[in-house]
């Protein structure tokens, strides 16, 4: 069971990268159609980001039995409270918390960011593993067509909830 869902999040994570970037090259093509139309949509589009990256890293920790990191809970802090702040903004029919979401991403990325790295190689840190409270943040659980891991999950549900807050923002 762990295998397949974990097949379907990285298929689910190349969809997020290459609709990110689709909406980045739209940004700076200023290709209005598509800004508007994923403005319009873009708190369906964050919430269902942040639906699917919760159940993701519950399913992990709770079923497959991978034991969260240290930087795993700061991201977790940063996207677990989005789920709520989005369906509150979906109920209450407003739009600030968008930014707040975008915010809240923004940092979100910059950890999944660096703990990506930390996993691949490319920097050195503390291990969080040393600590010894929670696995070493440099183990790869996962690492599907040579470049996914959870780590980098993260990042790609934070950057396309960011771009989508910058549009629904931009939009108002």
């Amino acid at each position: 069971m762990t295998e397949f869902v974990t097949h379907i999040l990285s298929l689910l994570t190349i969809l997020a990268q290459i609709f990110f970037i689709l909406l980045a090259v739209s940004i700076l093509a200023r290709h209005k159609a598509v800004i508007s139309f994923a403005g319009r949509h873009a708190m369906k589009g964050m919430i269902l980001v942040a639906i699917i990256a919760m159940l993701g890293s519950l399913f992990y920790s709770e079923i497959a039995g991978y034991e969260p990191c240290k930087l795993c809970w700061y991201q977790r802090i940063f996207m677990y409270p989005q789920v709520f702040l989005m369906a509150l903004a979906i109920a209450w029919r407003t739009e600030a918390i968008a930014r707040a979401c975008g915010i809240l991403s923004g940092i979100g990325a910059l950890i999944a960011g660096y703990h990506y790295l930390l996993q691949v190689g490319v920097v050195r840190g503390v291990e969080c593993g040393a600590i010894g409270y929670s696995a070493a943040c440099s183990q790869r659980f996962v690492m599907n067509y040579g470049y996914i891991t959870i780590p980098l999950m993260a990042l790609s549900a934070f950057l396309l909830i960011m771009i989508l807050a910058i549009l629904r923002y931009r939009l108002r």
